[in-house]
């Protein structure tokens, strides 16, 4: 037999509910999101914040992901590295193009690296983001994250399960009813709660 590794897709959302440690919950991300570049199945893709902490948030992380050192691997202070191919990175940059063609905002990154090589895109943060958008139905499987504001408790739990990819889902919350409620209603083959690094691949 041939050894390989396959990747074959995801669409993961993560929950910050408002009572969350908003410090933790970037971190969590930050360790979720961004190995090996994006490029694994159980990154989180739709990013859904709950409003009183949204701007939060979106600062802390956006500081964050700026910062992040991209260059290539034999760099040893490189953090994010190129895509796989011209296709993914031509992927990456029809779901920005998209988003802001549809009313998001680009917060940090959003543009392609060519003084790197054709295979890199700077890691990228978009506010805004909606189901209606590419970003928001199919997976990015790149440095890209999509932030979406959320009011009801019930409702964003709907939207982060409106997809066919039920392979991982991440939350943070500090309300241990609501911990085992969500947990339970995320319908998810792995859930990680209050913690991004779930599976090592």
């Amino acid at each position: 037999l041939k050894k390989l590794s396959l990747e074959l897709g995801g669409n993961a959302p993560f929950i910050v509910f408002e009572d969350a440690d908003v410090a933790a919950a970037v971190d969590g991300f930050m360790a979720a999101k961004f190995r090996n570049g994006g490029q694994t199945c159980v990154c989180p893709n739709r990013v859904f914040v709950h409003r009183s902490v949204y701007e939060a948030f979106a600062q802390q992380l956006s500081d964050r992901v700026a910062a992040l050192h991209v260059g290539p691997a034999c760099d040893p202070s490189s953090q994010i590295g190129p895509m796989i191919n011209d296709r993914a990175v031509e992927k990456i940059a029809r779901h920005v193009e998209d988003a802001v063609a549809k009313g998001a905002s680009v917060l940090t990154g959003g543009r392609r690296l060519p003084e790197l090589g054709p295979t890199y895109y700077a890691p990228t943060v978009l506010s805004g983001a909606t189901a209606s958008m590419d970003c928001g139905c199919e997976d990015a499987c790149g440095p890209v994250v999509a932030l979406t504001m959320f009011d009801d408790a019930v409702e964003v739990i709907a939207a982060a399960i409106d997809t066919p990819f039920g392979l991982a889902a991440y939350f943070y919350s500090r309300d241990l009813r609501r911990i085992w409620r969500v947990a339970d209603a995320l319908e998810s083959g792995i859930v990680g709660v209050n913690e991004g690094a779930l599976a090592a691949e």
